[in-house]
């Protein structure tokens, strides 16, 4: 079943990827990140004493979006200005071999620690307060205008007051249609997602109205036929998440979508949850990404790929890799 996929996915590519990047490599990282012995209780109280908080920022070599952090976000000079005077910044490498002494004083080497910590993601971004609690994490590349928005709650301390969420909301600043888009192979309402077919696995879309990266799902994701094909092979269920209409959730409760999506902690539109025919959630996606990406995400979860390889990095390298090997040319931000 899963080379099936496979054939699938190399069929698109012919049809449809375009030239462009191959591995980026590695990208310097800004002069001012901090060069750190990665003793994190050291780097809290240092970075406490300072009137600062630590950032820690989680990378791989070959990251495309990794490249966009650094150069569009950390290239942004207000926003280099902010991050630099109330942040420390340390970069781990998801596959480096640096020992991490965590505040639990265990020491890891940075993949293990990067595997502790669930990072399935590069860049993951995770903010810490001065006795080292996570304050917010971002789980993937969020672009420069809406980075900012959490750098502000972080730095402000707006976490004493309001969630990020919410803080998020009233927050962003980019245009958008209004318009909560429908898809032709999205459930019909009012949704009913418990008792699953057997096999069958569950995308839900979380949306909402203002939502620019929503608005760019709809008008470039999914007017791509060879992502589209991929989505056939799931069932599909679009919930906004701010909305009071009740839903069966997969583990068969009734409630508010707006309530749900509170419990399963989505913060970000769009944002992707996968759930087997049992009822479990299986992984996620709350984070900007290109379709390429999505489509690899999808093919994770159609073909069950998380069961023998638990980090999608490796998964979607492995893909890249077969689909050049066959002569495709795969971009990455395609």
């Amino acid at each position: 079943m899963a080379l099936c996929f496979l054939l699938a996915s190399i069929q698109a590519a012919e049809q449809g990827l375009e030239p462009g990047l191959v591995n980026p490599g590695y990208h310097e990282q800004p002069a001012w990140f901090k060069e750190s012995f990665l003793d994190l209780a050291e780097d809290v109280a240092e970075a406490a004493r300072a009137g600062k908080r630590v950032l820690l920022y989680f990378y791989q070599d070959g990251c495309p979006y990794c490249a966009r952090l650094l150069q569009d976000n950390f290239g942004n000079r207000d926003i280099a200005k902010k991050t630099r005077s109330n942040f420390d910044v340390i970069a781990i490498n998801i596959w480096g071999d640096r020992e991490v002494t965590g505040l639990d004083g265990n020491t890891l080497t940075e993949k293990q620690f990067a595997h502790k910590l669930g990072v399935q993601y590069t860049p993951t971004l995770l903010f810490l307060d001065e006795k080292g609690k996570p304050v917010a994490r971002l789980n993937g590349y969020y672009p420069p205008h809406k980075f900012e928005v959490v750098l502000d709650y972080v730095a402000g301390h707006m976490e004493k007051k309001q969630r990020l969420v919410d803080y998020y909301r009233s927050r962003d600043p980019q245009p958008a249609s209004g318009k909560l888009h429908e898809e032709p192979f999205f459930l019909p309402h009012p949704l009913k997602l418990a008792n699953r077919p057997k096999g069958r696995m569950l995308a839900v879309l979380f949306e909402q109205a203002t939502c620019e990266p929503c608005d760019e799902l709809h008008g470039d994701h999914f007017t791509r036929r060879d992502l589209v094909t991929a989505l056939t092979n799931l069932d599909v269920a679009q919930v906004d998440v701010w909305s009071s209409e009740e839903v069966t959730t997969p583990a068969g409760q009734s409630l508010p979508a707006s309530r749900w999506a509170k419990e399963l902690g989505v913060r970000y539109t769009p944002s992707w949850v996968f759930f087997d025919d049992q009822g479990r959630e299986v992984f996620r996606v709350d984070a900007w990404v290109r379709p390429f990406h999505l489509h690899g995400i999808i093919d994770y979860v159609a073909t069950r790929g998380y069961l023998s390889q638990p980090n999608l990095q490796r998964f979607l390298q492995h893909r890249s890799e077969v689909l050049r090997e066959k002569g495709f040319k795969v971009d990455l931000m395609k």
